[in-house]
């Protein structure tokens, strides 16, 4: 049986994900969404899946391009004086790998991530990363000591197959190709280390190929490349006007991402191929 987690990243950055991730889970197949907890919308994040108890939401870990959790002193070699994360991702890969000093901070600020989280009262459902940072082999070392402290069973293990991906999208093709031999190296560093921990993960995750053009004419596509088992699809849905998505992804095509998670034409796919929607907790969800 093949079964899908729609899920939305960017939960509490700003206004426009908020509004269009609570669109997308009330009119349409969103099953979860990743919540950043130093996200500048986080308290009307909270109160939406307080409001909305089906939807999932897991901790969207973010050491890059966003705002950290603990003040700025305590970090100094993370953040600049208010706080903010480098917003060039190579530059903070680099550094967190290479630069040893900087690991107890980035502990310290993971686990005040996965506190703050746990502040809101939410139940935590699985963990990922902005700019899926958490798959770093740094970051992932924490986090597997940190998980089974605090109880979270499920992990967004990021890598998707590339040639289903460039039959429906030949864009980016450089690009793509390097981020998929990247993602696959590092899940196969880091299933071995999930298995061992009983951390589940879905059989093949899509969204990092296309990452912010998950259009409906995209996901159509996709659906026809689904492996058996379980299959997470992440999206950056978003709604304007948002000066904040406008600055943040200006490449990004936030409202057709929506569009394509209300579409009637797929959900009448979905029912078409018989393809379930489920949260990582394994809760059905039916078609809207």
């Amino acid at each position: 049986m093949k079964e899908l987690i729609i899920n939305a990243d960017d939960f509490g950055l700003c206004e426009g994900s908020n509004r269009a991730i609570l669109s997308a889970y009330r009119e349409g197949i969103l099953t979860s969404a990743s919540l950043m907890v130093g996200g500048a919308a986080l308290e009307q994040a909270v109160s939406i899946a307080g409001q909305n108890k089906g939807l999932q939401v897991g901790l969207h870990l973010t050491l890059v391009q966003g705002h950290s959790v603990l003040p700025p002193e305590e970090i100094p070699g993370l953040v600049d004086a208010e706080g903010n994360f480098t917003t060039n991702p190579v530059k903070a890969g680099m550094r967190y790998f290479f630069e040893k000093s900087l690991r107890d901070q980035l502990r310290r600020e993971i686990e005040a991530q996965i506190l703050g989280f746990l502040e809101t009262g939410i139940p935590l459902s699985h963990v990922d990363g902005h700019l899926n940072i958490h798959m770093h082999p740094v970051v992932f070392d924490i986090l597997q000591q940190l998980m089974p402290k605090y109880g979270i069973t499920s992990f967004r293990l990021t890598r998707e197959n590339l040639w289903p991906n460039l039959a429906i999208d030949r864009g980016r093709l450089t690009g793509k190709m390097l981020d998929g031999f990247i993602f696959s190296s590092l899940a196969r560093r880091c299933s071995p280390c999930l298995d061992k921990l009983g951390i589940s993960y879905a059989a093949e995750v899509k969204g990092l190929l296309n990452s912010g053009r998950m259009t409906e004419e995209y996901l159509s596509g996709a659906l026809d490349s689904l492996v058996d088992g379980t299959t997470e699809i992440y999206f950056h849905p978003g709604c304007y006007p948002c000066g904040v998505l406008r600055e943040l992804m200006p490449e990004y095509l936030h409202e057709r991402e929506l569009e394509a998670l209300t579409s009637p034409r797929i959900r009448d796919k979905l029912k078409l191929l018989g393809i379930g929607l489920r949260n990582y907790r394994g809760e059905c969800k039916a078609y809207v």
